[in-house]
C-alpha cells in the first residue's frame, strides 16, 4: 500500500507533460508532489519531504501567478 503512493505520485508527475498548459502542468505537478510528501511523511523520509514541499510551493505559485505577456501589455 505504502508503495503505492510512491507510484501513483510519480505517474501523475509524468502525465503532466501531457497538458498543453503550462499552468495546468504545474498544477499536476503540485498535486504530485503533495502526494509525494504524504510518502514522505509515511516513510520518515524528511529529504523526500522538503524536496517537495519546494516543488509543490514554485509550481502553485508560478500556476496561480499572472503570465507576464498579460502583465506587460498592460
Amino acid at each position: 500500500m505504502l508503495d503505492s503512493i510512491g507510484w501513483l505520485a510519480t505517474a501523475i508527475f509524468a502525465s503532466s507533460y501531457f497538458f498543453k498548459s503550462a499552468a495546468t502542468l504545474r498544477r499536476i505537478q503540485a498535486i504530485a508532489a503533495l502526494l509525494w510528501i504524504g510518502y514522505g511523511v509515511m516513510i520518515h523520509a524528511m529529504p523526500v519531504i522538503v524536496a517537495n514541499l519546494v516543488v509543490a510551493s514554485v509550481a502553485l505559485y508560478s500556476s496561480l501567478r499572472a503570465p507576464v505577456e498579460a502583465a506587460e501589455s498592460d
